[in-house]
C-alpha cells in the first residue's frame, strides 16, 4: 500500500494512513515511509505534537532500523558501504525538481546472514545463488538500499527498477514471488516523551515464510524472532 495519497497513482483508493485512521477512530501522522513494494514496520504518531518531537530522530539518524533481503549472488563478508547518491526523482511527482544536485551522503551497513544455490539457471550458469543479507542504513535517501544493493552487483530480488528481471523472473515462476524481496524487519529509538527504549519489529509475511523455508534458512538465528 502507498502510505498517503500520491501523484505515483493516481487511480489508487487504499492507502496506509485512512486505513489505519478507520481502524482506530482518530487523526494519524506519519513519521516516515516505506516504498509500496517494501514490507514491514511502519511508525505513526497519534498527534502533530508528538510528531514534531519524534520526525527530528529519523534526520538525526536517534532511529536504528533494521531490514531484511535476499539478493542475486553470495556476499562473502559484512562491511559498511559509504556511497553517496544523487537524487533519485520520480517522472510525475518530481518533474519540477532539479537534477542538478550533487549527491547526496548515504551509509549502508550489511551483513550476510545465509546463502542457497538453486538448480535454476539465468544465462551462462546451470545454477543460480542467492544470499539473505541483514541491512542497518544510517541515512534515509530515496531507494537507498536497493540502490545500494545494485552498486554492490547484488541487487534485491523483485527490484524492477534496479534489479535483474532474469532472477525476478525466476523468483516468480519458481517460487511464485511476485514482490519485492525488501522487509523492514525492525525500528529501535528512544521514545521522545517518555525517554523510554521502544522496538518494534514485524514478522515476515507468508512469501518469505515459504522461500525460508524452501532455502532451508530456518535456522538462521538473526532471522529467527521474525519467523513467527
Amino acid at each position: 500500500m502507498l502510505v498517503h495519497r500520491s501523484w505515483l497513482d493516481k487511480a489508487e483508493t487504499r492507502f496506509v494512513m485512512q486505513t489505519l485512521r478507520d481502524q482506530i477512530g482518530q487523526h494519524v501522522f506519519p513519521l516516515h515511509r516505506l516504498d509500496r513494494p517494501t514490507s514491514g514496520v511502519l511508525l505513526f504518531a497519534l498527534s502533530s505534537e508528538v510528531a514534531s518531537k519524534a520526525m527530528p530522530l529519523f534526520a538525526s539518524q536517534e532511529m536504528q532500523k533494521t531490514y531484511h533481503a535476499v539478493v542475486r549472488g553470495w556476499i562473502e563478508q559484512g562491511d559498511t558501504l559509504d556511497y553517496p547518491l544523487k537524487v533519485e526523482l520520480d517522472k510525475i511527482a518530481d518533474k519540477f525538481a532539479s537534477q542538478e544536485k550533487d549527491a547526496q551522503p548515504a551509509v549502508t551497513i550489511y551483513e550476510p546472514l545465509a546463502e542457497v544455490e538453486l538448480p535454476l539457471s539465468t544465462g551462462r550458469f546451470p545454477t543460480s545463488r542467492y544470499c539473505l543479507v541483514e541491512m542497518k542504513p544510517k541515512t534515509g535517501r530515496k531507494h537507498q538500499l536497493r540502490r545500494h544493493m545494485h552498486h554492490l552487483s547484488h541487487p534485491i530480488i523483485g527490484d524492477t527498477t534496479h534489479g535483474d528481471g532474469r532472477h525476478n523472473r525466476l523468483f516468480r515462476e519458481h517460487y511464485d514471488a511476485h514482490r519485492l524481496l525488501l522487509h523492514a524487519s525492525e525500528l529501535s529509538f528512544i521514545h521522545p516523551y517518555t525517554k523510554d527504549s521502544v522496538t518494534i519489529k514485524a514478522s515476515f509475511d507468508a512469501i518469505w515464510h515459504h522461500l525460508i523455508e524452501q532455502f532451508e534458512w530456518q535456522q538462521c538465528e538473526a532471522i529467527q524472532e521474525y519467523v513467527k
